[in-house]
């Protein structure tokens, strides 16, 4: 049972990195860009749902909205004013606004929310499932967060291969300037993308902190970090890698923790990445692109 219960704590963790990843891989697909402030809108998402719970007296499932609707502002506004003057800029002038941009988030709810450890309230209110006679005891968060992964998954397939939005996007991700000149609108493509990238972080955020309830200024940037090593595992760009790679994160993750030791699984985890590159440097669903020069 206990192998049994490291898979599905596993799984539970998995789906939250997977939740994370498909804002990377998004975004990555799309801008051409990694956002490394993505960890620390899921830590926003957190304290807005927390504010709203215990300040406000709110139910959980109002708080779960303003925070994946704060988020997305948040996303949005974020792309508008720090992201969009670099469009054209080289990669590295990105990578280093992007990572002011999470140095700034992160100091700006230690100002407003200060350095505390806030105990989070579990916005799922539902009972345990036990199974074997009460030998495996599932929580409802577990399932919760499982579920939503997959429903999330499935939602942004649907989505980039169905709605005609959706098509704008993979038109930005394969050629930016000829989705131009056929008509799409990059600049409003691109903030989109953020905003469902943010909204996600938001649902990521409210469900690692109900199964994981504590809340500081920087409880997003570990775990942003990880779900960026799921996307590269899976594949950076493809949305069902993404999943996987979150899955099979979260279950070695969460293995190495009870076979080997808390102090070694980070460690493990991002061994991990390295012989996946070196295996197979697309990832496990990812596919080698040639570009002509």
């Amino acid at each position: 049972m206990g192998l049994l219960t490291n898979l599905i704590n596993g799984l539970s963790l998995g789906s939250v990195y997977a939740i994370i990843a498909l804002g990377y891989t998004m975004v990555y697909g799309i801008a051409k860009m990694l956002n490394f402030a993505h960890g620390d809108i899921i830590m926003v998402g957190g304290y807005v749902c927390f504010c709203a719970v215990n300040y406000l007296g709110l139910p959980a499932g109002v708080g779960v909205l303003l925070s994946i609707v704060a988020c997305t502002v948040l996303g949005i506004v974020v792309e508008r004013l720090a992201y969009k003057p670099l469009r054209n800029a080289p990669s590295l002038d990105v990578l280093i606004t992007a990572i002011g941009v999470s140095y700034f988030l992160q100091n700006a709810a230690l100002l407003i929310w200060g350095s505390d450890t806030k105990s989070f309230p579990s916005v799922v209110d539902l009972p345990s499932v036990s199974l074997f006679d009460g030998q495996l005891v599932i929580s409802a968060i577990t399932i919760v967060t499982v579920l939503s992964g997959i429903v999330v998954m499935i939602a942004l397939t649907a989505f980039t291969g169905k709605t005609r939005m959706g098509k704008a996007m993979r038109a930005c991700s394969e050629d930016r300037g000829a989705a131009t000149l056929m008509g799409i609108n990059v600049n409003s493509t691109i903030s989109l993308t953020f905003a469902i990238g943010s909204g996600l972080a938001a649902i990521a955020g409210v469900l690692m902190c109900s199964a994981y309830p504590t809340l500081i200024p920087t409880t997003g940037s570990l775990p942003g970090i990880k779900a960026f090593t799921a996307a590269v595992i899976g594949g950076i760009g493809s949305i069902p890698g993404a999943f996987v790679g979150g899955l099979v994160l979260g279950v070695i993750e969460i293995f190495a923790k009870a076979y080997v030791g808390t102090q070694l699984a980070d460690a493990i985890v991002f061994g991990v990445l390295i012989v996946v590159l070196l295996v197979k440097p697309s990832g496990l669903l990812g596919k080698t692109v040639r570009e002509k020069v």
